[in-house]
């Protein structure tokens, strides 16, 4: 009997998203300037006004509040009538120097005994259903939301869209888990006011059935096949939605961890991401464990792999390492034996995750609207300024934990040919 499968994302312009870029943006720039910088940065934003809240330990200072207003312009939050504007908004800083008693467990003599920031659990997962290895429904989901975010900007086929959106993905699949159709497509859009609210819903729905979708369509033909006459839309179902981002919701920076990540498959061990500095192995340790799981799928391993890891903060080595493969293994190894074989291969301590995926480089803005994972590596310039007027340019590359340059070595431990 077949069965459905739900995930939504979220767009850059959501309270939760402003947040996380803001906290995002703050880590990118202290990195820039000092490295070595220890941060970790929450932000809020509600009507009018954005706080900021946190610890760093870092040789430079920054103007966190101009930041904080160029991430929220960037998003588009530009107009008065949205109640929350980049120039006009309040900020509110309370940054704080971080504990010693903290860093004291993170920061060693050898620099290869780094300890990790915090104790926690972090998971990386991976399935061979598409083709960045991602859950389908959360992947769709995205993509709803940066195609309609490419149109907002274009103010062209549609003129009346606002930054805040939300959409739902519901897959239906065969009893040997594939993906058949899609069964329903959930999208609310934040929007300019219309005189005639019967006429607003009509428009809003005809432009997001007649122009969005075919754009998904054109520009992921992959997924043409899922897309039929029979799914239900659900475009903005309560109605009007003028009022939004921190206006109609409050945001803070760590609110959409599934969105973050896997869209509710896999597991995940209930840390946020944005805000982080590489020593908090709530970011760095997911990211790690995503590289392994997509390079062991990708190798042939398995159709389908999550991967654990634990850390006591302050120690270096993980407390283990756990494997499910959800019967999907294509090997004669059991579960444990594919943990022993990945132990081998990558080291998992701190400091050998930090240098192995380049994570002390300003790459965190991109991560922190669309989702961490399942992104594309890519080579990228990046300029920031001080508040003194100096300048320091970055050449980093983007979403290191995506490369697939772990496969030849993972092929030869599990003797795949």
């Amino acid at each position: 009997m077949s069965y459905f499968f739900t995930s939504e994302s979220v767009s850059e312009g959501h309270p939760d998203k402003i947040a996380d870029q803001i906290s995002d943006a703050l880590i990118d720039n202290f990195l820039a300037f000092d490295s070595e910088s220890k941060v970790a940065c929450e932000t809020l934003v509600t009507t009018g006004q954005v706080i900021l809240a946190g610890e760093v330990k870092s040789t430079t200072y920054l103007d966190v509040q101009d930041i904080a207003r160029q991430v929220i312009k960037k998003i588009g939050y530009t107009k008065s009538e949205y109640m929350f504007e980049a120039n006009s908004c309040g900020v509110l800083s309370a940054i704080h120097e971080q504990s010693t008693e903290i860093n004291q467990g993170v920061d060693k003599v050898n620099k290869e005994d780094q300890g990790a920031g915090d104790q926690g659990i972090m998971f990386g997962y991976a399935s061979n259903e598409t083709e960045d290895y991602m859950p389908l429904a959360l992947d769709l989901s995205h993509k709803l939301l940066q195609e309609l975010a490419e149109l907002r900007r274009e103010n062209k086929e549609i003129t009346y869209l606002r930054p805040d959106a939300k959409s739902q993905v519901t897959l239906q699949y065969s009893d040997d888990n594939k993906p058949e159709r899609i069964d329903t497509i959930v999208l609310s859009t934040q929007h300019d006011d219309f005189d005639e609210e019967l006429a607003m819903l009509a428009k809003i729905k005809e432009d997001i059935t007649n122009i969005l979708i075919p754009r998904i369509i054109e520009k992921h033909p992959q997924y043409a096949h899922l897309f039929n006459a029979d799914i239900k839309y659900h475009i903005n179902p309560t109605g009007k939605f003028v009022i939004g981002g921190p206006h109609g919701d409050t945001g803070l920076t760590g609110r959409k961890i599934i969105v973050d990540t896997y869209g509710g498959k896999g597991a995940h061990g209930g840390g946020a991401f944005s805000g982080k500095d590489p020593s908090k192995v709530d970011r760095s340790a997911a990211y790690a464990t995503r590289h392994i799981a997509k390079n062991l799928v990708a190798a042939g391993v398995a159709n389908e792999i999550l991967v654990q890891v634990s850390y006591a903060i302050g120690v270096a080595e993980p407390m283990g390492i756990f494997v499910d493969t959800y019967g999907t293994n294509k090997t004669n190894l059991t579960n444990a034996e594919i943990a022993q074989k990945i132990a081998s291969i990558f080291d998992m301590r701190p400091y050998f995750i930090e240098q192995r995926l380049k994570l002390r480089n300003p790459i965190y803005s991109e991560t922190a609207a669309y989702g961490h994972m399942g992104r594309k590596p890519q080579q990228i310039t990046k300029v920031f300024t001080a508040p003194n007027g100096d300048t320091t340019t970055k050449e980093v590359e983007l979403f290191t934990w995506e490369k697939l340059d772990y496969v030849d070595k993972v092929k030869e431990v599990f003797r795949i040919s």
